[in-house]
């Protein structure tokens, strides 16, 4: 699939693509099927940034994928995995469909069901005086993100948001957090905690989030969540077989030291250097590395104009995170846990608890704030072996918390290890709230910091979301896929969208810039290409490749 010897088959192509998350790999494919000699360089030893998997005591886990939506027939995921080539060989769970998503706010309990209009008769159910204002705020939601979704294939768009007829609802809500339009909407303060709950999508507080995007995030789940059969690293794996069959390459372990430029004012990109010394050459070059990298590690801020050296200046990176990865020897059924993630937080004003999560003093005693709880062996039955399930539980907090040790390297230091205990501690503690027991049956575990982040992934100060996703720092003040240096491009979660789908739709876009096409041009669907679909709940019509794979799980398992 992908190969880590830097004995380079050629020293020129026509595209070199600077790391391998799902965008870099979207991008890939477009490029190899177009006919271009491709090469994907990946700084870690494995492909996919936050969408790959990896092993801990023979169990699967996935930092980055958690969920995603719009993957049925017709749907924007599913015609990217279509026209992508890679539909055929994904399968995704229907997480539970009456509730994918589960939110815990204090004492109180709402599921979201997988469908728009189980969703308004739910809360119009739990909350009949706001009927009118659940149906108006939930139809304009999905109106908001439909219209975005025009946005890639109208020329200028983003300088005519205002015309009536093609944004309507755009026009009048485009400048306005979600803390603001939701506030016009809805009366009841637990409403709008159970509507905002999913902001830890995007991972900024309803004051700061802008309304677009959170419209956006909901609409992506309004049909339910999916997870894929095989983790995130499922679709890493189609997506380089398909970047190999167009006989493209993806490289690991290649770490790139310096963007190669030339010309009087260095203005133009002609390949990479490597840390090991060797140059490769290429027509163009394509960063999946965030701009903050890009620019300021690979190019070099005297290399850039000082609009952009501002522009660098002033941009700021979304929260980071802990992520606690647990094996469990529980019924983890019989704990009341589904294959719904849940989002457990304190009932108390969303801005006020994201601002303690900010804090700087985190080494009480005290459970944390909130977090996102999600049982991967419940989501993907695949990968469970009949005894040991899977957690991943997230919490998100300020980087400033780890800078100390920014400078650390894979010998992590006594102070470091000591920081990382009393923090899976209140991570424990804070999942007791959800699972009382858990504590007892704890087999593995292990912590992810921001320290993690930005030695695996390579994000800067450990962010998750790329770029924050504030008003100033999407759409048309994002960072372009196309830069001031000439040849050089950039892609993923800072340039078109954050998320699987999101980063992979900048790929597209990226490479259409490259290709001169536009979006839709390279959306084209293959008809031969279909994602399957199962029910995480119900394995009555798993296939019989899927059932053998289970039981020889078990087995195995059950031998040992």
């Amino acid at each position: 699939m992908e190969t880590t010897s830097s004995d380079f088959s050629q020293s020129h192509f026509d595209t070199i693509i600077i790391g391998s998350g799902v965008g870099g790999l979207s991008a890939a494919i477009c490029l190899a099927r177009a006919g271009q000699k491709v090469l994907v360089l990946e700084q870690h030893d494995v492909p996919g940034g936050w969408c790959h998997s990896f092993y801990l005591n023979g169990h699967r886990f996935t930092p980055g994928v958690h969920y995603v939506g719009l993957v049925e027939k017709g749907q924007s995921t599913a015609r990217l995995y279509e026209a992508l080539g890679i539909a055929n060989d994904l399968t995704f769970f229907r997480m539970n469909p009456s509730a994918y998503e589960h939110a815990y706010i204090g004492e109180e309990r709402f599921d979201f069901p997988g469908n728009f209009d189980d969703l308004v008769t739910a809360l119009v159910v739990r909350f009949p005086k706001e009927e009118r204002n659940i149906k108006k705020y939930l139809n304009l939601v999905r109106n908001v993100s439909a219209e975005l979704q025009l946005l890639p294939d109208i020329e200028g768009i983003w300088q005519h948001v205002t015309i009536p007829f093609r944004t309507k609802n755009m026009g009048k809500y485009a400048l306005f957090s979600l803390k603001r339009v939701i506030d016009w909407h809805i009366k009841d303060p637990l409403l709008k905690k159970i509507l905002n709950i999913q902001f830890g999508d995007h991972g900024l507080a309803p004051a700061k989030a802008s309304f677009p995007l959170h419209c956006a995030v909901m609409d992506h789940y309004f049909n339910g969540g999916f997870y894929p059969c095989g983790g995130g690293g499922a679709i890493v794996k189609a997506m380089t077989t398909a970047i190999k069959k167009y006989n493209g390459e993806v490289k690991t372990q290649q770490s790139v030291k310096k963007i190669i430029l030339q010309g009087k004012m260095k203005k133009v990109a002609i390949g990479v250097e490597m840390e090991s010394g060797e140059k490769l050459f290429a027509k163009q070059i394509i960063s999946n590395a965030d701009p903050n990298i890009t620019y300021q590690n690979l190019i070099g801020e005297e290399n850039l104009s000082k609009k952009l050296q501002r522009k660098l200046s002033k941009t700021k990176y979304s929260c980071t995170s802990l992520m606690l990865f647990l094996t469990v020897d529980i019924d983890i059924k019989a704990a009341g846990i589904d294959s719904g993630n849940i989002w457990l937080m304190p009932n108390e004003d969303m801005d006020v608890v994201y601002e303690r999560m900010m804090m700087p003093n985190i080494t009480n005693e005290e459970a944390f704030e909130g977090m996102f709880i999600s049982c991967t062996t419940l989501k993907d039955p695949s990968s469970f072996d009949g005894k040991h399930h899977t957690i991943e539980a997230i919490t998100y907090l300020d980087y400033r918390i780890f800078e100390k040790f920014k400078d650390e390297n894979e010998s992590r230091s006594a102070e470091y290890l000591q920081f990382k205990e009393v923090l899976t501690e209140k991570m424990i503690k804070t999942l007791e709230k959800v699972v009382p027991n858990i504590r007892e049956h704890i087999v593995h575990k292990e912590l992810g910091t921001p320290i993690t982040n930005q030695y695996y992934i390579n994000t800067t100060k450990g962010s998750v979301y790329g770029t924050e996703k504030k008003l100033t720092q999407i759409g048309p003040f994002a960072f372009k896929a196309k830069s001031e240096i000439k040849n050089l491009y950039l892609c993923g979660a800072s340039i078109v969208s954050h998320g699987v789908a999101g980063a992979g739709y900048s790929g597209l876009q990226t490479a259409g810039e490259i290709l001169n096409l536009k979006q839709k041009e390279l959306l084209k669907t293959d008809v031969q290409q279909s994602i399957t679909i199962l029910e995480a709940e119900n394995n009555t019509d798993y296939p019989g490749w899927l059932r053998n794979k289970i039981e020889s799980k078990k087995r195995k398992k059950a031998s040992k």
